[in-house]
């Protein structure tokens, strides 16, 4: 099977404009996340999506494969499936977050073995949660699986709603999972949840999954247990600093 990792990577960003050139011990965030990529043992191959000249040329700088994208894509999943477009010899993409320079390659070939499985259309990370504070963590969307582990809902509420205990417990009553923002797609897949007009569930939560989900796509799981840490804003990378 042959599999392409793609990380989307756009210089303009409304809370950290120009991240991924953002320098992190000697090294960019984008080439950090590349070079994690490129640790994984399932991906055939690596390539940046970028919209901005300027990180195309610092890709292209350290060895990195790169290719221009549009700069009106909505969305990591439209800019990955104009690179599926572009490159159709591959059966599964991978989106890889670009401003998670320390992702564990291990995370990114657990979501490559989900599509061991030929029913397997979509798949995703997710995480146990540990505390009460990331539980309600509106930021953090939660995930509620069924019994084949796919999901059937995200939700940035906590969910599901643990009757008659207090919140403070539900912890102890209940494994709570939240989402883990990589994904893989099938070739056919991909190209036609991109094509899928906006929906209610999504407008609500502002989770663009729940439109594959409302459209009757399976998005299968796998559980991680490392966590992995995203860099939204200059403050997050001085915790990391």
């Amino acid at each position: 099977m042959n599999i392409l990792g793609i990380i989307p990577a756009r210089f303009a960003s409304t809370r950290f404009p120009g991240k991924p050139l953002v320098d992190i011990a000697g090294k960019s965030m984008i080439q950090r996340v590349y070079e994690q990529c490129e640790k994984s043992e399932l991906l055939t191959h690596v390539m940046v999506a970028t919209d901005d000249r300027r990180i195309q040329d610092h890709v292209v700088g350290f060895g990195g494969n790169v290719a221009i994208t549009s700069s009106h894509h909505q969305s990591g999943t439209d800019r990955c499936a104009e690179i599926a477009h572009a490159h159709l010899d591959y059966d599964v993409y991978i989106n890889i977050q670009g401003d998670e320079p320390f992702i564990d390659p291990e995370q990114i070939d657990l979501v490559c073995k989900c599509f061991e499985k030929p029913n397997h259309q979509i798949a995703t990370l997710i995480k146990k949660i540990n505390s009460v504070e990331e539980l309600n963590n509106p930021n953090s969307p939660k995930v509620v699986i069924n019994i084949h582990q796919r999901a059937i809902y995200f939700s940035r509420a906590t969910i599901p709603f643990f009757k008659g205990e207090k919140v403070e417990e539900w912890l102890d009553q209940h494994t709570y999972y939240k989402h883990i923002g990589i994904y893989g797609y099938r070739k056919q897949t991909l190209f036609e949840i991109t094509k899928l007009p906006i929906s209610s569930l999504e407008k609500a939560e502002s989770l663009e999954q729940l439109r594959w989900i409302e459209n009757g796509y399976h998005i299968q799981t796998a559980i991680t247990d490392k966590e992995s840490q995203a860099i939204d804003t200059p403050e997050d990378l001085q915790k990391i600093c």
